[in-house]
């Protein structure tokens, strides 16, 4: 499937929810790591909004109390194709309900925070400054370009 953003900076929003010691991530069916869910903003769309559209449209879940914790400027690449994006990261809530996947691709789960550390939720310096987050709560800014 062609990169439809091939040299361009893609915008993606990313959820950071928590629920006692533990945060949602979700997986590709046929890759090996983990990722914080969401997607891309789409133009003209709010990026709180389009958290709250993309949760409830791959998960079924209703997302609340959306609140900006930071953000991350990555490079990476995937599939030979390069890729820079500028996350935006999110804090938000859930109600309790059937945790399930509304789209073939992809598995939603709850994982331990102290997963976190091990390194197989990407960006891995999207993980770092939750993982310092968690502790202090101060928003965050990274950047991982090589």
């Amino acid at each position: 499937m062609p990169n439809q953003y091939k040299n361009q900076i893609e915008v993606t929003i990313r959820a950071v929810i928590c629920k006692d010691d533990e945060i949602l991530v979700c997986k590709y069916r046929e890759k090996d790591y983990c990722f914080f869910p969401g997607g891309h903003l789409e133009f003209g769309e709010k990026a709180d909004e389009a958290l709250i559209r993309e949760m409830k449209e791959e998960a079924g879940l209703e997302l609340t109390n959306c609140n900006f914790i930071g953000a991350l400027e990555n490079f990476f690449i995937e599939d030979d194709e390069d890729h820079h994006e500028i996350i935006l990261a999110f804090e938000g809530s859930v109600y309790d309900g059937k945790l399930e996947s509304l789209e073939d691709h992809l598995d939603f789960f709850w994982k331990d925070t102290n997963e976190l550390v091990k390194g197989n939720i990407l960006p891995l310096a999207l993980s770092r400054a939750i993982i310092k987050w968690l502790e202090d709560k101060k928003p965050f800014w990274e950047s991982q370009i090589n």
